[in-house]
């Protein structure tokens, strides 16, 4: 009999008296502590380093025209604007033949030609790049202790009860206790190391050290939406990026701890003392030889009436039906048992027969002796 059959068919008045009988307390012990950490930013500039890493690699420059009026042995490259300065300037021009035409001046100006690298595009991933690097500082003194859980809870139950001059007693003591720390992921320390390695390449590509070198002055927001940064998808994400940060600087770590001490005399009394209640009824089965006639009653009615909610379930079972199955089957068992009963006495009887077959032989060998 399993503990649900148990309580179920026990008698209902027995239940019931000895259940309004309890005298009962519950003492119960709470400990609770649990860090946690949000690691979204992290994932945030994970995903976005390998779309910086494409900016860096294919960056946006435009070409600066340095001009320098140099000594003529000095210029590296006469150009156009080179000719068109010197006719507006004839103070630079030292000397003039006008049988040739030929004109040989002093100084002329010198353009040179370079790319530069310092755009407003650059410079603000140069600046998101440094407001990595300080935010990951930042973070890094909040990951002491992450996603480790402590709980622990005891309860302890003591009770009386009374069925007439029966007297039962209960004590009971439970302890649960409960602590573990995430390990089946990469820890945030780790993350947070590799992710420092993937700046440190960042900035050592020739875009961010140039910008070095010219001592850019770093973007602020709000960031221009130019037309490279709107419609780019890496300056997209580098976008994202850089608004997440600016809006999430607030502490990652979060703890949640308490402790507490209290009597219950609630929901959970109450399923305590149901609890008694069946421990109880669990230690009557050890008399079981000592089931009253109430008993025996109530458990043929608890039968009978699984017996007729199973039939019951059937499609279109009448009662002539349902009665006609019972005696059908009352008769087959109770037929069954006898014959078993008749058979097993034949059995002894002819063992006995044996044997005292046997003991007269016995006797009759020994008489002739």
């Amino acid at each position: 009999m399993n503990i649900i059959n148990l309580y179920e068919q026990a008698n209902p008045e027995t239940k019931g008296n000895f259940q309004k009988a309890i005298n009962s307390t519950v003492q119960v012990k709470e400990s609770h502590d649990e860090s946690k950490y949000d690691d979204e930013w992290i994932t945030k500039m994970e995903e976005t380093i390998r779309y910086l890493d494409n900016i860096l690699r294919n960056p946006n420059r435009f070409i600066v025209n340095e001009e320098e009026i140099v000594k003529i042995e000095l210029a590296r490259r006469i150009t156009v604007d080179s000719i068109k300065h010197l006719s507006k300037n004839t103070n630079l021009i030292q000397d003039y033949n006008k049988k040739t035409g030929e004109v040989r001046p002093s100084k002329i100006l010198n353009i040179n030609k370079e790319e530069s690298f310092n755009t407003y595009e650059n410079r603000f991933i140069y600046s998101l790049i440094n407001n990595m690097k300080m935010y990951i500082e930042r973070k890094k003194r909040e990951v002491l202790e992450v996603g480790s859980l402590k709980d622990e809870k005891m309860i302890d139950y003591k009770a009386t009860s009374h069925l007439g001059k029966e007297k039962i007693e209960i004590s009971l003591n439970i302890h649960t206790n409960l602590q573990e720390k995430e390990s089946n992921k990469t820890s945030p320390i780790e993350r947070i190391a590799k992710l420092e390695q993937q700046i440190q390449d960042l900035t050592s590509s020739e875009v961010y050290k140039n910008l070095v070198k010219l001592h850019v002055a770093p973007v602020v927001s709000p960031i221009k939406k130019t037309n490279l940064i709107l419609k780019n998808t890496n300056f997209q994400y580098a976008l994202s990026l850089w608004n997440y940060l600016q809006s999430h600087m607030e502490p990652s770590s979060a703890r949640n701890k308490y402790n507490k001490n209290y009597t219950d005399n609630s929901t959970l009394k109450e399923m305590m003392d149901e609890s008694f209640t069946l421990n109880y009824l669990i230690v009557q089965t050890l008399n079981k030889e000592n089931i009253t006639n109430k008993e025996k009653e109530n458990l043929a009615e608890k039968v009978v009436e699984n017996m007729v909610n199973s039939l019951l379930n059937l499609d279109e079972v009448s009662l002539d039906e349902i009665l006609n199955l019972v005696g059908q089957k009352y008769t087959k068992v109770k037929y069954k048992n006898k014959a078993s009963l008749t058979e097993i006495e034949k059995i002894y009887k002819d063992a006995i027969n044996k044997y005292t077959e046997k003991i007269d032989n016995l006797k009759v060998e020994n008489h002739n002796e």
